[in-house]
């Protein structure tokens, strides 16, 4: 273990974030571009060539799906360009990453069953797949928990709160979990579509009217990030950027 940790500051281990939240998950963070991934395999797989081409190609394919499926929500809402979304993750200065879990099987002698604890993704858009495991639940109100079914076959679409945003509220960013399952190990695959850092988190005109005003004042991606790492995972960063805050 403490070999990993040296290896690679992409490995993780039970650590998540930087304000002491745990959970029993063991992970890989990548930036999700290529020369990145070319870079940093060389110090975490023994099989270099091999890793860099599959996980570049997988990172290629699932951004690929999620701009298609922006561009189809952005055609649903109206919206003219229905590129706005897509080109903030297609752009070479994108801040996306690949995040790989592995949540092992629960410990009995603890009570503790959360793998990744309560969040919503802050980015875009997630594209999620896992083996056939289960262990991923998502919120709904009143703190009633609903289990997602594992199928590998399948990709799961999460919406981050920077879409939410540049949706003017009408995709909302879903709140979710993961759990550690009792007797097998689950393994996941998580894109985190991400605009640039420097990039204005606003929702289109077409999105903002006089019965529909602006939910959210401008931000960069920049200011986002450093708004969520300063935060407990669990705590909800989109509130401090509502128009009606100070």
């Amino acid at each position: 273990m403490s070999q990993k940790k040296q290896a690679s500051p992409a490995y993780g281990c039970k650590n998540i974030g930087f304000n002491g939240d745990i959970g029993e998950v063991e992970y890989l963070l990548l930036n999700a571009n290529t020369s990145s991934i070319a870079q940093i395999s060389k110090t975490i797989s023994n099989d270099d060539p091999n890793f860099r081409y599959r996980v570049s190609s997988y990172t290629e394919a699932v951004k690929e799906v999620a701009c298609e499926i922006l561009e189809l929500m952005a055609e649903g809402l109206g919206v003219p360009d229905t590129k706005v979304f897509s080109s903030l993750i297609k752009d070479i200065e994108s801040d996306s990453v690949l995040r790989l879990n592995h949540y092992p099987p629960k410990d009995k002698s603890h009570s503790n069953n959360v793998g990744f604890g309560e969040h919503s993704d802050p980015q875009i858009l997630t594209i999620l797949r896992s083996n056939d495991v289960s262990g991923l639940q998502i919120s709904l109100q009143h703190g009633l928990w609903i289990p997602v079914n594992p199928d590998p076959s399948a990709l799961c679409v999460n919406v981050g709160d920077v879409l939410e945003v540049m949706t003017n509220g009408r995709f909302v960013s879903v709140r979710h979990r993961a759990m550690t399952n009792s007797y097998k190990t689950r393994m996941s695959m998580a894109y985190f579509g991400a605009p640039p850092l420097n990039a204005s988190i606003v929702a289109p005109p077409v999105l903002v009217t006089p019965h529909r005003p602006s939910l959210f004042r401008t931000f960069t991606w920049a200011d986002y990030k450093k708004a969520t790492y300063s935060l407990r995972l669990g705590d909800t960063r989109i509130q401090l950027f509502r128009a009606n805050m100070s």
